[in-house]
């Protein structure tokens, strides 16, 4: 398939990649760029060869992933003898989505029906469509599993009562690359069907531009009063020490709230709930207990920042909302229907 959508341009070859239990993974391989958003097709079982617009940190990127002959393989994500070229300064990162049924608001959303196909395949599809490599789940019940491994992921149960999304992604993590050739880590909520795929190629460029910094995340600002006051729209405190040479803007979090916070005018920093972790500081994270911060606010960051880790964020000019309502999940449908897709 080829065609423009949105300012993007994408072509689509049908190719298998190495398979698992019998399930081929669909690898998203970006060459070009704008900016992605929606696209049109299914992905299916099959590998892609996806060309479209982007920019990472400031610079063009070139992304080629294809079957070669090297030493090393990883039977639990179906990659055997496959390799990268990629114009990036960091290893190999692996996308994993935590899911689990027992949501509060909206128990069962993993497998909410959105356009025909549940929300966990929905969701992996915007986590391929970034183009940084492969997606697995990490799921707390086994009809979690048996949704993403028939939209083209891997998937791999895990405890349906770990305390956050972070612990279940470690957790997921030990039993599909115990050897540790993924790094960084990306953290992607099984929540947002409407992610916009080049967000997570900024939060992943937001890390790589701060060596200092053990995990990123992405903010957008607000000035609704409306969103101001709502305890579900968590805030984050950000220090924007300077702007990059690139015109991205990157700053030092300094807390989370879902209080009215900062203080005095301007906009709020509204929190997205993606991150992307440098291996060894999401397994120091989860070898802490949860923190009482962390307890209190109900915000797994928090733990992250009374270990003392440096938690950086990339201003975005968009806001994708999670489904965490009957309502949300309308709002995703008809998305869909406006997308076509």
């Amino acid at each position: 398939q080829a065609g423009r959508q949105n300012g993007a341009s994408y072509h689509v070859e049908p190719q298998i990649v190495a398979a698992h239990n019998g399930a081929n993974i669909p690898v998203a391989v970006r060459l070009s760029s704008t900016k992605p958003h929606s696209f049109k097709g299914e992905l299916g079982t099959l590998r892609m060869r996806l060309s479209y617009g982007m920019r990472l940190g400031g610079f063009q990127q070139s992304v080629l992933w294809r079957r070669a002959a090297i030493g090393s393989h990883s039977p639990a994500l179906g990659i055997k003898n496959a390799c990268s070229q990629r114009s990036i300064t960091m290893s190999q990162p692996l996308i994993i989505i935590p899911a689990r049924l027992a949501a509060t608001r909206l128990p069962g959303k993993p497998l909410a029906d959105i356009a025909g196909k549940p929300m966990i395949a929905r969701v992996i599809e915007r986590a391929l469509l970034a183009g940084l490599g492969p997606v697995a789940v990490g799921a707390g019940e086994p009809e979690i599993v048996a949704a993403a491994q028939a939209a083209g992921a891997m998937a791999v149960l895990t405890d349906p009562d770990l305390p956050s999304g972070s612990d279940r992604i470690h957790a997921a993590l030990a039993q599909l690359d115990p050897q540790g050739r993924f790094d960084p880590i990306i953290n992607l909520q099984g929540d947002m069907p409407t992610l916009n795929p080049s967000l997570i190629q900024e939060a992943l460029a937001a890390l790589e531009d701060a060596p200092e910094a053990a995990l990123s995340t992405l903010v957008s600002p607000s000035t609704d009063p409306g969103e101001r006051a709502d305890p579900n729209v968590v805030k984050a405190i950000v220090s924007w020490p300077h702007q990059s040479t690139t015109g991205s803007t990157t700053g030092r979090c300094l807390y989370f709230t879902r209080a009215d916070a900062p203080a005095g005018p301007g906009p709020i920093q509204r929190h997205i709930g993606l991150y992307v972790w440098r291996r060894a500081a999401l397994d120091r994270f989860v070898a802490a207990p949860p923190s009482p911060l962390e307890l209190r606010e109900k915000l797994e960051q928090l733990r992250a920042l009374e270990l003392g880790m440096t938690i950086v964020a990339r201003a975005v000019g968009e806001f994708p909302k999670g489904v965490d309502t009957p309502e949300h999940l309308e709002g995703a449908r008809a998305w869909y229907q406006e997308q076509a897709l």
